[in-house]
């Protein structure tokens, strides 16, 4: 690798960048909650940036079609998945596309299927519009969180239910779906003619040598009835800059869905669509370092909390951690951890409170330095105990 290439041992102090990550919890702990690495971002997001700013106007952006083109070889690349311009729904951001979709595609009183513990939009977004929500339990099956298919197809079966919410990858729980278990869910999609809105933010974030899948890649059927949402926000750590897209294959799901956002949600930001561009066209290198890097996190988090009573399942993709508390009996883990001086994300928000989420998308210092405090705050309730 390039000598000038960057490194992401690099420790950026982010503590005067009014970000939400390093303003929640005091000076003394360590922000590891929400999907936020603290890695600089790519040469040429930056530069892209840089020339896009010095011309000095920012006016209403139509989207380039070199960003269409280049997630039409992105998408071809990894994942074989032919789209055209015509599927892409420009965005700015992903979760306001996931409310969108519950609104626009199901009706107050539907019921909507979801497997959890799960990322809390995908809740969320039926919770706060009506919806009934029917969770599906994620089950540790030969070290991977699948869904519970018999509790899957009694809440599909359901004559109110409308809707699949699939997070592919998993949040929290890292899984990448095989192409199998995808087919056994189309197969329930299918039967009970439900849409699937599936959140596959995370697909360019795989760190074992397994395939990430599209749902709607699936087959005809599968294309004909998914809305997917994609990102490069989370791979590219701009998440701040606004941009996500949609590919909405059908045509008459998509009219239904850009009537549905008139007038509520805005265009994509400007300097996101050019970041979104500089990423997909020339970020590959820099993408394929942050997943070994990553993967190096993964595997080192996991060796240390083998040696506690703290459980965590292999991680197949992202870098946010699931870590099962339970054996300590806490009444409180997410207290625990932040007394500890790390700030994980509290597995309640997730839907199971005996976790906690770590994201581990740092510099391999401050990640050791956490399982450091982690590892003597359990030494130290062991005293206690």
């Amino acid at each position: 690798m390039d000598a000038s290439f960057p490194t992401f041992d690099t420790i950026i102090d982010r503590t005067n960048s009014h970000s939400d990550k390093w303003s929640k919890f005091p000076e003394t702990v360590i922000p590891m909650w929400v999907a936020d690495m603290d890695f600089d971002s790519p040469d040429c997001i930056k530069k892209a940036l840089a020339k896009r700013v010095e011309e000095g106007v920012f006016g209403y952006t139509k989207t380039p079609q070199a960003l269409e083109s280049a997630i039409q070889v992105h998408v071809s690349t990894r994942y074989n998945w032919l789209i055209s311009p015509a599927d892409l729904v420009h965005l700015p951001g992903l979760v306001c596309a996931l409310h969108l979709s519950v609104r626009v595609f199901s009706d107050e009183g539907d019921s909507i299927v979801v497997p959890g513990p799960v990322y809390y939009h995908l809740t969320k977004a039926p919770a706060l519009t009506g919806r009934h929500v029917l969770n599906v339990d994620m089950q540790l099956t030969e070290g991977r969180w699948v869904p519970d298919m018999a509790q899957f197809e009694a809440a599909c079966a359901d004559p109110k239910s409308k809707m699949i919410l699939l997070c592919n990858p998993h949040n929290p729980g890292g899984t990448v779906y095989t192409k199998a278990e995808l087919l056994s869910i189309h197969t329930l999609a299918e039967k009970y003619d439900l849409v699937v809105i599936s959140d596959e933010i995370h697909c360019d974030l795989i760190l074992d040598a397994v395939p990430h899948v599209p749902f709607a890649s699936l087959n005809a059927d599968a294309a004909n009835r998914t809305i997917t949402l994609m990102a490069p926000s989370k791979t590219f750590n701009a998440a701040g800059l606004g941009y996500a897209f949609a590919v909405i294959q059908n045509t008459a799901l998509r009219n239904q869905f850009d009537q549905g956002r008139m007038g509520l949600i805005p265009s994509a930001n400007m300097l996101g669509l050019v970041a979104a561009t500089a990423a997909y066209e020339e970020g590959q290198e820099w993408h394929q370092a942050l997943l070994t890097y990553l993967a190096g996190n993964r595997d080192l988090l996991s060796q240390r909390l083998a040696a506690t009573p703290l459980k965590m399942a292999h991680l197949e993709a992202t870098y946010l951690a699931w870590i099962d508390v339970s054996a300590l009996s806490l009444d409180n883990p997410y207290d625990f951890f932040v007394g500890a001086g790390v700030g994980v994300s509290n597995g309640a928000d997730f839907g199971d409170g005996n976790f906690v989420r770590l994201n581990f998308g740092c510099p391999r210092s401050v990640l050791l330095n956490a399982i450091e405090r982690i590892e003597s705050a359990l030494k130290n309730r062991e005293c206690l105990g």
